[in-house]
């Protein structure tokens, strides 16, 4: 079943606040951020641009691993330098897809060069199930008679 959709209609539905870090910022603000916000990731924005996303995985992987502190390590030494990103007219398909095929769970939504939202591989799981109720919902009262032809 194809789970059409657009990264606007899944920011629209989950909303698009964004929360950011400096790469100044120290690994346990940020993580600190991320407990308090119940998030799994932030942007990292240097002079109003998109510098990368820092997630728990950079945390457990270049922090806890390798015996760094994170009250001394800055974000900027552990943020993957490759930034992966979707604009608001690209599907939940394609997003799926870059996620699988980068290993990422994030993806920043970037129009204009500005950063609008940010989608998570939940989001997008959210939206799929959601579209799959929907149909389900809609053949079951087409097929009892509910629906005209």
């Amino acid at each position: 079943m194809k789970s059409s959709g657009t990264v606007s209609a899944v920011l629209h539905n989950k909303g698009s606040d964004i929360f950011s870090v400096s790469p100044d910022t120290t690994v346990f603000e940020a993580i600190k951020m991320m407990a308090e916000k119940n998030i799994g990731a932030l942007l990292v924005m240097s002079d109003g641009k998109l510098a990368g996303v820092f997630t728990e995985r950079d945390y457990t992987r270049k922090v806890a691993l390798q015996g760094k502190s994170s009250k001394e390590a800055k974000v900027r030494e552990v943020v993957s330098s490759e930034i992966i990103s979707v604009g608001l007219h690209d599907t939940v398909e394609e997003c799926m897809r870059l996620m699988t095929e980068h290993r990422t769970r994030h993806l920043p939504v970037v129009e204009s060069e500005k950063v609008v939202g940010l989608v998570s591989i939940g989001d997008l799981v959210n939206w799929i199930i959601s579209t799959q109720n929907a149909t389900i919902a809609q053949m079951e009262q087409y097929i009892s008679g509910g629906l005209p032809g």
